[in-house]
């Protein structure tokens, strides 16, 4: 390739990649202001937990319908509308500080909003980075989006904890963001050859026939844990656990944090390669444990600790899964695969509200034994898997 043209190509992927970066930040932004809801609209973990997941009851959706009308369509067609409404909805839930209902209808339209960009904008940017070998995609995708997971609930802590106008101000910042990302997406090429109807390839199996289980039994439940792991620490603990400190400004400090690990590790997918999976859902396990001891006692430093490895393992298991994804898709299939194992990882965000309904029944440590024992048993399947060789990226 030119220098020319791979400079160009440089600046593509980047561009889409700050505007997945962007509509990722505002994802997290009402997770540390769940605190403030609590007090002003009198609500229950139970509730707060739910609303926490209701996000992913409008992405599943979304990715449904996205990932397979970008391979039809172009990425630009669903890219561009899905950035102009989440700067809306993050308008929206300016008036969710007065009303339960507002809250849910903005937290599901975010989720809806977010999956048609998160899955399309990494389809995107996979075709955007072609040149720079296997994986690279995976990598630029995961750090865009974990990116903004950490920036996000960090900025809102903090805002929500000390600045005026506490469920306000943290979604008018978002909003300035993502018409930055906006902008810079404008500039991006289409990557989807604009061909006759009867020559496109977006229909029939996602995966070839010899991939099917690798589908099922590997990419799928490592796709749930990308978000299982770090939505527990992040969502259901800090409802349920005492702990002396600011609550708000500690809850984005433990949001950025476990998000912020995700990112900072997504760049170890080259060196781990076929190995990320296992590691990842290692660290989860790992991260589960010491979240059971930290939820004990209420110790703020354990339960940093367990934030950075369930962040870690959350943001290797994205990286893997996207390269995976990538190997694995049809010719022409690559949106509606992404959007499949998004939506899989989507499923995480229901972690925070079995552990808060189970942890009323007995104590949050048993659901968080119980996370640690199922991620143990799906080390042993990718065990297995990556010394066959199908966990390569």
């Amino acid at each position: 390739m030119p220098v020319r043209e791979a400079s160009v190509e440089a600046r593509s992927w980047r561009r889409a990649a700050f505007a997945l970066f962007a509509v990722a930040a505002g994802t997290n932004v009402p997770t540390p202001l769940l605190l403030v809801y609590r007090d002003t609209l009198d609500l229950g973990p139970d509730v707060l937990t739910a609303v926490f997941g209701c996000y992913a009851l409008g992405l599943v959706p979304a990715l449904a319908l996205a990932g397979p009308l970008s391979d039809r369509f172009g990425r630009r067609a669903v890219v561009l509308p899905a950035t102009v409404l989440a700067a809306l909805t993050s308008l929206l839930l300016v008036a969710a500080a007065s009303s339960l209902p507002v809250l849910f209808a903005g937290r599901a339209l975010q989720g809806a909003v977010s999956g048609a960009v998160f899955s399309v904008a990494s389809a995107w940017i996979a075709e955007l980075s072609l040149v720079s070998g296997d994986g690279a995609a995976g990598r630029r995708a995961a750090v865009a989006m974990t990116g903004g997971f950490s920036i996000g609930p960090f900025v809102s802590g903090l805002l929500g904890q000390y600045a005026p106008l506490p469920t306000t101000l943290p979604y008018l910042v978002h909003v300035a963001l993502v018409a930055v990302g906006l902008l810079a997406v404008l500039r991006v090429p289409e990557t989807v050859a604009l061909v006759r109807p009867e020559e496109r390839v977006s229909s029939g199996p996602l995966v070839e026939r010899s991939d099917r289980r690798v589908l099922l039994t590997v990419l799928a439940p490592l796709a749930v844990c990308v978000y299982a792991f770090p939505t527990v620490v992040v969502s259901a603990v800090p409802l349920l656990v005492d702990i002396d400190a600011p609550p708000v400004l500690l809850t984005g400090v433990l949001a950025g944090l476990t998000l912020g690990a995700g990112t900072a590790v997504a760049p170890l997918q080259r060196r781990l390669g076929p190995w990320t999976a296992l590691t990842a859902v290692l660290l989860g396990v790992a991260g589960y444990l010491t979240a059971m001891l930290g939820a004990g006692n209420g110790s703020p430093p354990v339960l940093l600790a367990s934030s950075i490895l369930l962040g870690s393992g959350g943001g290797l298991a994205l990286a893997a899964g996207l390269a995976l994804t990538a190997r694995l898709a049809r010719p022409g299939r690559r949106g509606a695969l992404s959007a499949v194992f998004l939506g899989c990882a989507y499923v995480g965000f229901g972690a925070p509200y079995v552990v808060a309904v189970a942890a009323q029944a007995t104590s949050v440590q048993v659901p968080l034994a119980a996370g640690a024992g199922v991620a143990a048993l799906l080390a042993a399947r990718l065990l297995l898997a990556t010394r066959r060789g199908q966990t390569r990226g």
